[in-house]
């Protein structure tokens, strides 16, 4: 019996703990959540596994310098590689045409990142530091990479759980963001139509990215890594010469770094850091922080219209969150539950794309103010 009892000494069966249990549960119901009800499959499912592989005992896969993760998380995620490739690859599938034919819906871009910063001093409220504070508060833009890129910077320590309930949030977006629209906007509101945008030449589309490089990049420096990542992609789509480049970011390359970024962010949550009163709070600030920013967005419509001639949908504030593009598809339904023949998805794409570029700067202004 001493034998057998020596043996089962060293497998991992001897350091199973009630808490390692848990977070095996919370690993397999995020695999189950991606499988079946496809909520984010592509990132909640090696999430899920890398949840349940950091919290296998011995199996040594985070251990600094040696495991196998590890060197995933180190190289990928620490040194800023995976989340930058990422941008690439939505840079290359990004079509800026909704947003330059019509300027003026940057604005909602950046009006819905108010409930980032609004977070912000909300979780210092809660007792988090300035650092935690503002990658929590990034989980209103809806951005998992940059939520992501942001907290490796400021507070690895609240990496995978941030990573989770950012996309956990993108994946209800349908289910959140509605009753939100519809409690702000009347139905005479959501049944406006938008003004046909004027056609988008070739020239104009090719310059935007390298123009928009220049100018965020000057003004907001720290946002580099993201922006300049995200607007090559977008050259390489406009451009018309770089197919083979173009196909490659947005197929395999983002397939490829999506399966590193996701086992990467699980083994992040290993029971110690995971199962934390602080935990609760994160995740109901990063819901607050959503629906804050689906909140201004609609409301800043609401405002502009009051001077503006030409009116805008109240609905594409809601777009401003960076979910591309499930924000502007509940757009465009929620449009057409008031109104059948009110097309609003080419019109709310505006928008969305510029919520992405409003949280990478909103991350910027972090990392300039709180360094990393």
């Amino acid at each position: 019996m001493s034998a057998l009892y020596t043996l089962f000494q060293t497998t991992g069966l001897f350091y199973v703990t009630p808490g390692i249990v848990v977070m095996w549960v919370i690993g397999l119901i995020l695999i189950y959540l991606a499988i079946a009800k496809s909520y984010e499959p592509l990132l909640l499912l090696p999430i899920g596994f890398g949840i349940i592989l950091v919290n296998l005992p011995l199996a040594g896969l985070m251990t600094p310098h040696e495991g196998l993760i590890w060197k995933f998380y180190e190289y990928g995620i620490h040194w800023e590689v995976i989340p930058p490739v990422i941008f690439l690859g939505l840079g290359a599938l990004t079509d800026f045409g909704p947003l330059i034919a019509n300027p003026r819906l940057i604005f909602l871009g950046a009006g819905a990142q108010a409930g980032v910063y609004i977070t912000f001093f909300a979780a210092q409220a809660f007792g988090f530091d300035l650092k935690e504070a503002a990658t929590i508060g990034i989980i209103g833009g809806a951005d998992g990479p940059t939520t992501i890129f942001l907290a490796s910077k400021l507070a690895p320590s609240l990496l995978g759980v941030c990573a989770v309930a950012a996309y956990s949030y993108m994946a209800l977006v349908p289910i959140i963001q509605p009753p939100v629209m519809k409690l702000l906007t009347t139905a005479e509101e959501r049944r406006i139509r938008m003004a046909k945008g004027r056609k988008v030449g070739a020239l104009e589309k090719m310059l935007f990215p390298i123009v928009s490089t220049f100018v965020i990049i000057l003004l907001v420096p720290a946002s580099a890594p993201l922006i300049a990542m995200f607007m090559l992609g977008n050259l390489f789509r406009e451009s018309g010469v770089v197919g083979r480049l173009h196909d490659a970011a947005q197929n395999e390359l983002m397939n490829i770094v999506t399966i590193f970024l996701g086992v990467s962010v699980g083994a992040t949550m290993n029971a110690e850091n995971f199962l934390r009163p602080q935990v609760i709070f994160v995740f109901c600030l990063g819901l607050f922080a959503f629906v804050i920013s689906t909140m201004t967005g609609v409301l800043l419509v609401k405002l502009m219209n009051i001077f503006s001639k030409n009116k805008i949908n109240p609905l594409l504030g809601a777009a401003g969150v960076s979910a591309v593009p499930m924000a502007a598809r509940v757009v465009h339904k929620v449009g057409m539950e008031a109104d059948k023949k009110n097309y609003l998805l080419m019109y709310a794409m505006g928008p969305n794309v510029a919520g992405v570029i409003g949280t990478v700067i909103a991350a910027g202004i972090f990392l300039t103010l709180l360094g990393g």
